[in-house]
């Protein structure tokens, strides 16, 4: 029985991994509102490496059209500010010299309209990813020896509840980052 206890386990991890990833993605997708996670996966030229913009500066949204992202070190300026513009996020960076301001426009029905269909298309891979753990866990069962039919059946229907919750949690996510996008 502990063997089948270990593969479900191992299944709500790939679950798990599969749902928070999702989320992250999730969470870069631009909403018209500040969100420090926008700028998560900006990487900066700094010090001859590409570095996460999270580790050379603080990054804050002290009002809901504005992200502010104050460097550590001033000479990283420019090359914090060069990242932001050639990112895919379409924002336009502003800085007096220490701290970069990033103003957040109003998105246009169409981009509203495209970013949905990203999302759509995050959610799936994140369902691919759980389906995928499912399969896995389901063929692992399968595989475990000296224990009765009866307790495969339970194990596999417990894998396959652990499933649906996880979908479930997806479409959640799914449907609140929707209805945030298309708020005007």
């Amino acid at each position: 029985m502990s063997e089948l206890s270990d593969v479900t386990k191992h299944v709500k991890g790939l679950l798990g991994k599969a749902v928070d990833n999702t989320r992250r993605e999730l969470a870069t997708i631009r909403s018209g509102k500040a969100s420090t996670s926008l700028l998560d996966t900006i990487k900066v030229d700094a010090y001859g490496q590409s570095t996460p913009l999270s580790q050379v500066a603080g990054i804050a949204a002290p009002e809901p059209r504005l992200l502010t992202v104050q460097p550590w070190d001033k000479s990283l300026v420019s090359a914090i500010e060069k990242a932001i513009q050639s990112s895919d996020l379409g924002l336009n960076p502003a800085n007096d010299g220490t701290l970069i301001r990033i103003p957040i426009p109003q998105l246009t029905e169409e981009r509203r309209r495209d970013l949905v269909k990203v999302i759509r298309q995050l959610a799936e891979e994140g369902k691919i990813a759980i389906r995928h753990a499912r399969t896995d866990g389901m063929s692992k069962t399968k595989k475990v020896e000296h224990v009765s039919d009866d307790d495969k059946r339970h194990e596999e229907k417990d894998i396959q509840k652990v499933h649906d919750d996880a979908i479930k949690q997806i479409d959640d996510l799914v449907k609140i980052k929707e209805e945030e996008i298309m708020e005007v």
